[in-house]
């Protein structure tokens, strides 16, 4: 996992719910080259990578909010955001539309996933 852009931590949990914080296409540290295609790709892996810290998973996800600088790409993104779910797990969503995002990242999603505490 990437250490974080700013002064927030990347993933906190409430109780049953787990918050992760907005994820961009960071890898290691490194923005990856590619577009919205490998950003979104990349930003869903830094996700899932965060729940799984938390003993949660994509299928737990029950809300995101995606932030897209260019609605152009709104298809390529659904397209690679919808791969990162398990089959029919469609969590609510928004998505909007920014003038510009943190290290001149395309996309950024944050997620609210529920997951009991064992």
């Amino acid at each position: 996992m990437s250490k974080p852009l700013g002064p927030y931590s990347p993933v906190v949990r409430a109780g049953d719910f787990i918050y992760v914080s907005g994820q961009g296409g960071l890898d290691d540290g490194v923005k990856v080259d590619g577009g919205v295609v490998a950003e979104t790709i990349q930003t869903m892996k830094n996700v899932a990578a965060l729940l799984e810290s938390q003993g949660a998973s994509m299928s737990d996800v029950v809300k995101t909010t995606c932030f897209l600088t260019d609605m152009d790409d709104y298809a390529k993104f659904n397209t690679e955001y919808s791969a990162a779910f398990p089959a029919n797990h469609r969590p609510a969503r928004s998505c909007v539309a920014v003038s510009t995002l943190p290290a001149g990242f395309a996309v950024e999603v944050e997620a609210v996933a529920y997951k009991p505490v064992d």
